[in-house]
């Protein structure tokens, strides 16, 4: 039997990222997002979602910016990333508060940080609020990874990514698991 629930926030699995941009003295700021997906294969785009109903530093970075990146931590950073998100950058900066660094990114002016072995460069398409969040469309102009999460194709191998999956419900954080089927052929069985 299927059991009516209160509305709320849920998708399943929702990633753990870190939005970056710089602020107008061109200091680099982070915060950690669950609200966060893809949106266009042409152009490559994503979308963020950061609370504007909260003092949120980065949301301002990004909107006077319009341009940020977003990194992908993987397991092992769940305390790098947790600490990102519940910290605020008008208090403190976070990258270096967990020994972090950041260099520019390769084609907009925002910062990657430097640990996260995957990163997307983007440069900021829509901005529209959404109730309690700021909805921020980012075009995908480039795309960082360390060559140690790379396939033999150059492309980034997911078990090797290890990211990190969030629970808004149980507010808990998650590994991914492991791979069950291949996309566009399990389903083929039924043509």
């Amino acid at each position: 039997m299927k059991v009516n629930l209160k509305p709320r926030a849920m998708m399943y699995p929702s990633p753990a990222v870190v939005a970056s941009a710089y602020d107008e003295d061109g200091n680099a700021d982070c915060c950690t997002l669950a609200f966060a997906t893809m949106c266009s294969h042409h152009p490559p785009a994503i979308m963020i979602a950061i609370n504007s109903t909260l003092k949120r530093k980065t949301l301002k970075s990004i909107l006077y910016s319009k341009e940020f990146c977003v990194g992908f931590p993987d397991i092992s950073q769940v305390s790098e990333a947790d600490y990102m998100g519940i910290a605020s950058g008008y208090d403190t900066d976070k990258v270096k508060d967990v020994g972090y660094t950041t260099k520019k990114a390769e084609l907009v002016n925002a910062p990657v940080i430097n640990e996260f072995k995957a990163s997307v460069e983007c440069r900021t398409m829509n901005v529209v609020n959404i109730g309690s969040h700021t909805q921020i469309t980012g075009e995908i102009v480039n795309i960082q990874a360390d060559e140690e999460i790379l396939n033999d194709k150059n492309k980034i191998d997911f078990d090797l990514l290890n990211p990190i999956a969030w629970d808004d419900v149980s507010h808990s954080y998650y590994s991914m698991g492991e791979k069950i089927a291949d996309g566009f052929k399990t389903g083929l069985k039924f043509k």
